[in-house]
């Protein structure tokens, strides 16, 4: 891998990880929720996650949603599915319970689970697949990615969480927590834009 390609995909790495999505809608909200300590196996659910279902794509299974289509869409549907009871969780967070009576975060499985449902996330990694790994160097482009990714993911990660944790005094409210959990649950329900708009649109 060059230099201007390892900078390319550090560059789209880092726009992709930060931006708003899925992922960092949930950080927030367990930050905000159950403090970042308490997210901590979640934050290292996507980030080991998300590297797994990198290679996965990068080793072949990218090829195998193109020339399947009907198994894409099939991802699509549980992917919007998974999403709706992921919105809900967060909506009723203080609902939730781990069953010592406690409101329970993502664990490490849920989270690093999520990252095969993730459209976002999918999406990220065959554009980054496609993009900055040549086959004929897969065992030394490989490993740069996941180091690459690894890295950007956990950063982006932490700070999601972060902010959770810095607004939890002023969401110390029970009222306005419950505002915040809605406002964040909504919001995770628009990211499922993108999917049914790419859904009207090739049909």
């Amino acid at each position: 891998m060059t230099r201007d390609i390892l900078l390319s995909a550090t560059l789209f790495s880092v726009a992709a990880s930060f931006t708003p999505g899925p992922n960092n809608a949930m950080l927030l909200a367990s930050g905000v929720n159950f403090g970042l300590r308490r997210t901590i196996p979640h934050i290292m659910g996507i980030t080991i996650g998300y590297a797994i279902m990198f290679a996965a794509v990068a080793l072949g299974l990218g090829s195998i949603f193109v020339s399947q289509p009907s198994l894409y869409s099939l991802l699509q549907i549980f992917s919007m599915i998974y999403l709706l009871w992921l919105a809900w969780r967060i909506a009723t967070a203080t609902g939730v319970s781990d069953g010592n009576g406690r409101a329970a975060p993502l664990t490490f499985i849920e989270a690093a689970l999520f990252q095969w449902v993730n459209p976002k996330g999918v999406a990220m990694a065959l554009a980054a697949s496609a993009n900055f790994i040549n086959p004929q160097d897969l065992g030394t482009d490989l490993p740069v990615m996941l180091a690459l990714l690894f890295a950007v993911s956990f950063a982006s990660a932490g700070t999601w969480a972060s902010f959770g944790q810095a607004l939890r005094g002023f969401l110390a409210d029970e009222r306005r927590r419950k505002i915040f959990n809605w406002v964040m649950a909504i919001a995770l329900i628009a990211s499922l834009w993108p999917l049914l708009a790419g859904s009207f649109v090739r049909r």
